[in-house]
């Protein structure tokens, strides 16, 4: 189990995350489909403390298994990696989108899943009765 840190911080908050295109299009085939994987690992440029643990593309949706620090929600995550590919896959695939998209409204529908992953309920319920003695390395509470 890998722990995240911070300045302040110690997390993990991973989610799994999930959005279709808008209209359900199946038009994430294997080229757009690699190029996208590009363009969300290139997200990390701006913002290296999110990490991308498994991309998968369908057709018509997108899978992410990610690590989203505390001080983001979810929400704007999910808003900048869909405002930011959207306007990417516009400029690299334009006249193929404008072919399936008339109008100027984006590739991804409004909505989003997301779930959360992590430990499950019993190592947590460990974890808060043995917290005095995990903080001085009495605890046995691994995996």
């Amino acid at each position: 189990m890998r722990l995240y840190k911070q300045s302040h911080t110690v997390y993990k908050t991973q989610y799994h995350l999930v959005w279709p295109t808008r209209f359900r299009r199946k038009i994430l085939n294997a080229n757009i489909g690699r190029y996208l994987k590009i363009k969300f690992r290139e997200v990390r440029r701006y913002y290296p403390d999110w990490y991308f643990i498994e991309i998968g593309i369908d057709y018509d949706h997108v899978h992410l298994h990610m690590v989203i620090p505390p001080r983001y929600s979810v929400s704007q995550v999910v808003n900048i990696l869909k405002s930011n590919t959207s306007r990417e896959l516009k400029k690299k695939f334009g006249q193929f989108l404008e072919k399936v998209y008339w109008d100027n409204k984006g590739i991804w529908s409004k909505g989003f899943f997301v779930s959360t992953v992590g430990i499950n309920e019993e190592i947590i319920k460990r974890y808060v009765k043995y917290q005095g003695k995990e903080d001085v390395g009495q605890a046995e509470l691994e995996l």
